[in-house]
């Protein structure tokens, strides 16, 4: 990942330190390091979103590698879907838009669907919190007549 990582993105805003840049982490150090286990990296490599190099049987996780990992669980922890996921990592793949504009465009759009749903989910929950309310307080009433 470059520096223009740090523009609008999906990019995990974690306290973990960089790792150098000739730093290879195996499999044990990279899923201690992003707080996941060792079967999620190798789900997301089966899903072709990340793609650690090998050194013979052993993986090795590049600061390319753990970038995209952070990307990956901050787009699952905000809803985003393994499709949309990989979607936007790809955009970054591409060399026809180096400043990143259609990518956070394409963000943007997916933000403000999820931003939606969320904010319906929010309306949803307080109607329904609102309404086990007025039952509780009436089957609190009831009770204490009884």
């Amino acid at each position: 990942m470059t520096s223009d990582i740090a523009s609008p993105s999906i990019e995990a805003s974690d306290n973990t330190p960089p790792m150098g840049d000739d730093h290879l982490a195996t499999i044990a150090e990279a899923s201690a390091e992003l707080g996941v286990t060792q079967r999620t990296l190798r789900f997301y490599e089966d899903k072709g979103l990340i793609n650690p190099r090998r050194v013979g049987a052993m993986r090795v996780y590049s600061k390319r590698e753990m970038g995209r990992m952070r990307l990956i669980l901050r787009g699952k922890r905000l809803g985003f879907s393994i499709r949309e996921i990989a979607e936007h990592l790809s955009l970054y793949d591409t060399n026809h838009d180096p400043a990143h504009v259609e990518q956070t465009r394409r963000l943007l759009e997916r933000v403000v669907v999820r931003l939606d749903e969320l904010r319906a989910q929010r309306v949803a929950i307080e109607e329904t919190i609102n309404e086990l309310e007025v039952i509780e307080e009436q089957a609190r009433d009831y009770i204490a007549q009884r």
